[in-house]
């Protein structure tokens, strides 16, 4: 099965925090992956979201240590709406 990654840049206005997140991460600049498969048997090129992922620390901070913590993409745009209505 064809696969691809794509990569988006999320900003958040103040602090947040996502569901499976320890602690409250600060306001950013945040790189997301989505891994996406071709759904086959189309007449056209469709793409099915199998998975996302959030980079940390946020994109200016520097850290010895960073990862990528599984996410769900609803969880993200709820928080995004909630900070934007926030700022």
């Amino acid at each position: 099965m064809t696969s691809r990654t794509t990569q988006t840049v999320v900003h958040f206005s103040s602090d947040f925090r996502l569901p499976g997140f320890d602690a409250p991460q600060p306001a950013g600049d945040y790189r997301v992956d989505h891994d996406e498969e071709l759904v086959e048997g189309t007449s056209r090129l469709a793409w099915r979201r199998v998975g996302a992922f959030m980079h940390l620390p946020a994109v200016a901070r520097h850290a010895p240590t960073q990862q990528m913590v599984p996410i769900n993409p609803a969880d993200l745009e709820a928080a995004l709406a909630k900070d934007l209505e926030q700022s």
